[in-house]
């Protein structure tokens, strides 16, 4: 990995997963030491990894994971990657970086200022913070003291492919997750398309939108 020192695991342990519609799942999650931002992410490892397993970078996200907002789609891209990486195996990588790594008081700052009628992007910078704060330099770490070198990344986002083959992350395949569209996020996800180049279909949100 490029100038980036490694990381170790730190514990593993094994929970059952159980979700609201009733899908349960047990699955490995394991901590670390030695993580470039000092933050306490954690994989989950589901299913029966394989030489390259399908990977999720999710960012924590509170309203959405805990709360159900539907004024974004974290909770159901969450619900989902957990059954599809556990039907194929692979890892969940659950990051804290809420709000794009702005913090969570940052987060319902900016969502004020959407309502107000600027983008989510938009907000961030009326608030002087960047559009995405991300980097997965931790990311990468954690996935090399797996012993992923190589993987299919779930995700619509290019930046996250990008950044890990950055670091030394081989990502063979970039798979899109669901679409998953409320009456509250279709401006959200529509502005991912054209602020960040997400494949998301950009006709039907803005259709959407429009009605």
């Amino acid at each position: 990995m490029p100038d980036t020192p490694a990381a170790t695991p730190r514990a593993r342990v094994r929970v059952p997963l159980h979700f609201a519609d009733g899908y349960a799942v047990d699955a490995e999650l394991v901590t670390f030491h030695g993580l470039a931002d000092g933050q306490e992410h954690i994989a989950v490892v589901l299913g029966e990894p394989g030489p390259v397993p399908l990977v999720r970078l999710h960012s924590e996200c509170l309203t959405g994971d805990v709360f159900g907002s539907a004024r974004c789609d974290c909770g159901p891209q969450l619900r989902e990657a957990v059954e599809r990486i556990a039907e194929r195996g692979g890892v969940l990588l659950y990051l804290r970086q809420e709000g794009r790594g702005i913090g969570l008081y940052n987060k319902l700052d900016a969502y004020a200022l959407q309502d107000r009628g600027l983008d989510t992007y938009e907000a961030n910078a009326a608030l002087g913070l960047p559009e995405d704060a991300r980097d997965y330099t931790a990311a990468a770490q954690m996935l090399r003291a797996l012993g992923v070198d190589e993987l299919d990344l779930l995700s619509n986002n290019p930046d996250k492919a990008g950044q890990l083959r950055a670091l030394g992350v081989a990502v063979r395949d970039r798979v899109p997750t669901g679409v998953f569209t409320t009456a509250h996020n279709v401006r959200y996800l529509r502005a991912k398309v054209l602020q960040t180049q997400h494949t998301l279909p950009l006709a039907e949100l803005t259709e959407l939108s429009a009605g």
